[in-house]
């Protein structure tokens, strides 16, 4: 009961859901004290009522944001307060005491203090705001950007504003119990000087030197760093905050070019859940912004996402555009017919060739490069299950994708049924459940069969974590959770992320620390670890968020159960058994068909009744009758093993730099060319400026 209402109200635990009820009693609680009336009960009442709004806000609650959305917001609930506490001395005869107009006159001027306060913290924020966000890249030689406001005065700023009323809620309570009206009056002078004290703290950092420079200085130096930089390979991306999985899976790869990197990001929210790069990073939210910069020394644009604001690249006519992707699949948006837009497309093997082909959107054959998978090189080559632990599936289902395919995810149809089989399987298995993090953004009923999913295995782990036959080594989890705490401990204290958060002073302080970048990728390494030691190797799990990541999923499990998506692709990497769930039923021949990466699974129906035969290719190898085909099918999408996949990429980064190089001079000479012949063909006129391209005067 307590889970399922914890679902419906969307918090986070128990206590959230406690905080939020107690909460919305306390009001007509206050209003019952203030009627009666009851000093003592109108304190309590309150005191539950501003604890419980602290607790909620402090944790984020997304019940306490949605409440403004029905009239019930912050400001709401301390006004309706502080109007009972009126009701209340009314109530108390001190209707016609100088306390209690003093006391309307305080709520009345402590809210007209909200205004200048929330126009000074918007004003802040935007004028902290940058034209362009970066990382790596040093600008302060070039402008002066000043330190933020202190976060004590912008953290929860609304909060803390209105919570300067409790100095007079105090007092004029004190005053109602004691009839001594001297405390109510200090009481109201605390909050009001507070008050104006917040708002003059404010004030200076809204002029002169507490304020970053205009757009223009800023977007000058950007281009005098990138005139020195140089840059001459781009990823661009653009996308949901939902997405930024999508360029960190680039970024190693990035790191390792031969060529000088660039990141150009859209969206501010992508900066932020960016993982920590070595490469420069740059965020124009700006299309104008992008348009006018500097970037006459890129030669390549490698796009991992096909979206609108890729035409404010794609316009350049200097630079070989290619789309990348950010996953190798047999769904249709690998496919899809925008791709022809670009001067290349590359894909890991000659599966994706062969797609587009099949497809036929206009994708030429000779605009097409196999490039192999750089990001596979973490994914460990499968070699039975270890001694001494039972075999893990990990269930990783895509999302139900933009329109209302059955294919598109087996979450639907089959997510239930494919769970209770694996958690109901003899002999045992461990399960591992990974969810896409767009699941249940589009569909609601995606949304509850994940919800759904998610207790079956939730529940049957609780159970594996007390039951004596799978129970093992539990002082080994005591000391790995002890270890995760004091990594991510210092992780936090290095990679700052109880730090600032204000953009500009990001943009400033955004220079990375090569020994620190690699300390917290020691650590990161030392968590993974630690976080697989901390629960028992029997024991199912829900893995949501960025870490663990997928491949690290990969690498600890024996099986995979999935859909059409590019997950399917990655884990052929591994050499492992997986299963492929057949949604729309298309039946096993027409789904292989038509899928690639499927030709060495097991086809599920939606009853997952065919999981047996993966599960025994898993406990016996022997009986494994997919192996052989699913190492000619790793070759077939993925490409050789030979050369390194971060050599081919880097090998085709140089010719289509080189190609772009061509294709620019031609240009160049063409132009002059252009220009003389016009300048023969028009009587009277004449050709200056031949060295330096064409100029036509009269």
């Amino acid at each position: 009961m307590i889970s399922t209402a914890i679902r419906v109200a969307r918090v986070g635990s128990a206590a959230e859901l406690a905080a939020a009820a107690l909460m919305m009693l306390g009001f007509p609680c206050l209003m019952l004290a203030a009627l009666l009336p009851s000093v003592g009960a109108f304190a309590a009442a309150a005191a539950v009522t501003y604890l419980a709004d602290h607790y909620l806000h402090r944790r984020g609650s997304y019940l306490v944001n949605r409440l403004s959305k029905v009239r019930a917001g912050l400001s709401i609930r301390f006004l309706i307060r502080q109007l009972l506490l009126v009701l209340l001395l009314a109530r108390l005869d001190l209707s016609g005491s100088m306390v209690f107009y003093a006391a309307i006159a305080c709520f009345l001027t402590f809210y007209g203090f909200q205004a200048p306060h929330a126009a000074l913290v918007t004003l802040i924020d935007l004028r902290r705001k940058m034209p362009v966000a970066t990382r790596n890249v040093d600008l302060g030689a070039r402008v002066r950007i000043p330190d933020a406001p202190p976060r004590r005065l912008l953290s929860r700023s609304t909060e803390k504003m209105l919570h300067l009323d409790l100095v007079a809620v105090a007092g004029l309570l004190i005053s109602g119990a004691t009839d001594a009206t001297v405390y109510g009056f200090a009481g109201i002078a605390v909050t009001l000087l507070l008050a104006l004290g917040y708002v003059v703290a404010l004030v200076p950092f809204v002029r002169g030197r507490k304020i970053p420079p205009n757009a223009d200085k800023v977007l000058e130096a950007l281009d005098d760093w990138l005139r020195a930089y140089r840059p001459e390979t781009v990823l661009y991306f653009s996308g949901s905050k939902d997405s930024a999985y999508q360029v960190n899976m680039w970024l190693e790869t990035m790191e390792q070019l031969d060529t000088r990197p660039l990141i150009i990001l859209r969206e501010r929210a992508i900066l932020e859940r960016m993982a920590s790069t070595t490469v420069p990073v740059i965020c124009v939210p700006g299309g104008v912004h992008l348009m006018n910069m500097d970037l006459s020394t890129v030669r390549v644009a490698l796009y991992a996402a096909n979206v609108g604001k890729n035409i404010h690249m794609l316009r350049v006519p200097t630079i070989q555009h290619v789309f990348i992707g950010h996953g190798d699949s047999d769904k249709l948006a690998s496919v899809n017919p925008f791709s022809k837009v670009y001067d290349e497309v590359w894909t890991a093997g000659r599966a994706g060739r062969d797609r587009y082909a099949i497809a036929d959107v206009g994708v030429r054959d000779d605009d097409i490069v196999e490039v192999g998978r750089p990001q596979l090189a973490p994914i460990k080559t499968w070699k039975g299950v270890p001694e001494g632990r039972i075999p893990t599936v990990l269930y990783a289902p895509t999302w139900e994708g933009w329109d209302d395919n059955p294919g598109n995810t087996s979450i639907l149809l089959a997510g239930e049924n494919i769970v209770r089989s694996l958690l109901e399987a003899e002999p045992p298995v461990r399960v591992l459940y990974k969810p896409h993090p767009f699941t249940g953004t589009r569909s609601g009923a995606a949304k509850a069969a994940h919800q759904r999913i998610t207790a079956l295995v939730e529940a049957a782990g609780a159970g594996r974590a007390v039951n004596p036959q799978f129970v093992s080594d539990i002082a080994g989890q005591a000391a790995a959770k002890e270890q995760l705490a004091r990594i991510e401990a210092r992780i936090a204290v290095l990679t700052g992320s109880e730090g600032k958060s204000d953009e500009a002073e990001a943009t400033r302080d955004g220079l990375i620390d090569m020994a620190l970048h690699a300390e917290v990728a020691r650590l990161r390494a030392e968590w993974n670890d630690a976080y697989w030691r901390s629960f028992g190797t029997a024991e199912h799990r829900v893995i949501t968020g960025a870490e663990p990541r997928l491949y690290d999923c990969f690498n600890v499990s024996d099986a995979m159960v999935s859909d059409i998506s590019s997950v399917v692709s990655d884990f052929i990497a591994s050499g492992k058994p997986y299963a492929v769930t057949d949604s729309a039923e298309l039946g096993a021949e027409e789904f292989k068909r038509q899928n690639t990466a499927v030709r060495g699974a097991v086809i599920l129906s939606n009853s997952a009744a065919e999981l047996d035969e993966l599960l025994e290719a898993v406990i016996d190898p022997a009986a494994d009758a997919q192996a052989t085909g699913r190492q000619e099918l790793k070759r077939y999408l993925l490409g050789p093993d030979e050369p390194a996949s971060i050599d081919q990429f880097n090998s085709a980064v140089r010719e289509l730099a080189r190609q772009a190089e061509r294709r620019n001079l031609g240009q160049k000479n063409g132009a002059s060319a252009a220009a003389v012949n016009l300048a023969a063909a028009l009587p009277g006129q004449r050709v200056t400026g031949e060295t330096d391209g064409a100029a036509v005067t009269g």
